[in-house]
């Protein structure tokens, strides 16, 4: 992820973060921006084996019954960050409570204090996945973070989020099975070894 380069225009003064992050948005289709830090950041759009990686992930969460009456299974769905006054981000994959849609707050994005996980999937922004997003999910309090490393083949998962970072940090290769706290809403467990495969690039 880049952080993009930002032009103001000259009659009305020096736009917002939440201006420009928007402007990048209608001038970037497919891309997603997200506002890290007081930072706006710009990904291009995800490659073919990251969608395919989604739908592995999708598919244990619906079989659990995640996706029903108490929770929904959402992909970018914006989360409004506590870190800065504009601070927002679009995570991959997310378990939220079902009346999700009551906490809008802004930007069509949602209070933290709805989700119960959120999920990344790396491309060449694994940087920011595995180290911005760690403190800015952690202080927004979002009680599991789960990263999907397609470069090294890893899943993370993170639990019991702190001011700076999670104190549990556990790391599953393949042929591990990862598994997740019953607090998401079931007691699940994710196959390491057919997230990494689907999420490979075969090139």
């Amino acid at each position: 992820m880049s952080a993009a380069a930002v032009e103001h225009p000259c009659d009305d003064g020096p736009e917002t973060l939440l201006e420009t992050a928007n402007r990048l948005t209608e001038q970037l289709p497919g891309h997603r921006v997200e506002i890290i830090g007081g930072l706006v950041t710009v990904a291009p759009p995800p490659d073919g084996p990251h969608a395919k990686a989604l739908t592995a992930l999708m598919v244990p969460f619906l079989s659990a019954g995640l996706h029903g009456e108490e929770s929904n299974v959402l992909q970018g769905i914006g989360l409004w960050l506590p870190s800065g006054p504009e601070d927002y981000v679009i995570p991959d994959l997310a378990i939220v409570d079902a009346d999700f849609d009551e906490h809008l707050i802004e930007n069509n994005c949602y209070d933290p204090a709805c989700f119960r996980l959120v999920l990344e999937v790396t491309s060449g922004n694994y940087q920011t996945d595995l180290r911005h997003k760690v403190t800015a999910y952690a202080q927004a309090k979002i009680p599991v973070y789960v990263i999907v490393d397609r470069k090294h083949g890893r899943v993370h998962v993170l639990t019991e989020p702190l001011p700076a970072g999670y104190d549990r940090h556990e790391v599953y290769a393949p042929g591990q099975q990862a598994p997740l706290p019953a607090s998401i809403g079931a007691e699940l467990s994710l196959d390491v070894d057919g997230i990494v495969r689907a999420g490979r690039s075969k090139r």
